[in-house]
């Protein structure tokens, strides 16, 4: 029979694991406002759809949920639902509670080659992966493919304070603009520096306002990415901000830049607009690609601290191919 104190440290211990990335961000101070991914639930309670996938056969559309609470995206019901056609993700749902839901990119400072200028939705199936040994797919990211949400709730605008995480796949990239996942402009079209704060992977160095420390352009201080799977951090208020990553399959993060905001007119302070984009550029330049599994946009400057137990969740996921 357990002591009481066992069963205590149990209970205790059963609390810590199921604790989700935005239930770590909450504790912290520094909630989601926009909380995505199509591999698992973000929110140790959340049961609700991760995203919807549409079928070529005849248009018709499933939302795809965890397995449990808490738990990882039941990729078997979209096997079955797309089995023998193709099928696409026409909705990555925000699990914030926030409807902060990101959709095909419309046209703006450049077109997409969809309908009316407007971007290509992402193949559903071309990214399985694992976590904890189970099959989920995240948004494989091609020339044309890119999602936003320009009409958004919560998420910071001006110099406001906000912190960002993404896990992405850390092997498929290219150098054109731009992959990113973050703050842009609601108007899809570029407004000038310091509009925007987003986590860009790839290989660019030259695009406007694309920074990796305090000078303009390259840090040359910075490492360069070979993992598999990899945690990018970007995080900003008044004067400062960061950037922070690592294997999202193993070991701690490091921190690449934690300083003043860049040595270029228009980024102190920042004109954040609090539009989301993925896979795009804030003017929809939509010529690269990547792989997107989950992130989150917070309100607040999150600490070293929660990030570090979010990392810790990220790796606890088992992450594989």
């Amino acid at each position: 029979m357990l002591s009481r104190s066992k069963v205590f440290a149990l209970v205790s211990l059963a609390a810590t694991v199921a604790a989700a990335p935005c239930d770590i961000y909450a504790e912290g101070g520094t909630p989601c406002v926009a909380a995505h991914g199509t591999v698992r639930a973000l929110f140790s309670a959340y049961d609700g759809a991760l995203y919807q996938v549409q079928r070529s056969s005849d248009n018709a559309v499933m939302d795809i949920a965890p397995l449990s609470a808490g738990g990882v995206a039941n990729a078997a019901s979209q096997d079955s639902f797309c089995a023998g056609t193709s099928c696409v993700i026409s909705i990555i749902y925000d699990q914030s509670g926030r409807a902060n839901h990101l959709t095909r990119a419309p046209a703006g400072g450049f077109s997409g080659p969809g309908p009316n200028g407007a971007d290509n939705l992402a193949s559903a199936t071309a990214a399985p992966i694992h976590l904890n040994g189970q099959k989920a797919y995240g948004v494989f990211v091609v020339p044309g493919v890119g999602y936003r949400n320009d009409n958004t709730n919560g998420i910071a605008t001006g110099d406001a304070a906000e912190g960002l995480y993404a896990v992405l796949d850390g092997t498929h990239f290219n150098g054109a603009c731009c992959f990113d996942y973050g703050n842009a402009e609601r108007s899809a079209t570029d407004t000038g520096n310091g509009h925007m704060e987003a986590i860009y992977f790839g290989s660019a160095t030259t695009w406007n306002g694309l920074f990796s420390g305090f000078n303009v352009k390259q840090n040359t201080a910075d490492p360069s990415i070979t993992f598999r799977f990899v945690t990018a951090m970007v995080k900003g208020q008044p004067n400062n901000w960061a950037i922070r990553g690592g294997n999202a399959a193993t070991g701690a993060l490091s921190t690449f830049y934690n300083g003043v905001r860049p040595n270029a007119a228009g980024y102190n302070p920042m004109s954040k607009e609090g539009a989301i984009i993925l896979g795009i550029g804030g003017d929809n330049s939509n010529g690269a690609e990547g792989t997107f599994y989950e992130g989150v946009m917070t309100s607040g400057f999150p600490s070293d601290a929660t990030e570090n137990s979010v990392q810790a969740n990220i790796v606890a996921a088992k992450f594989t191919t």
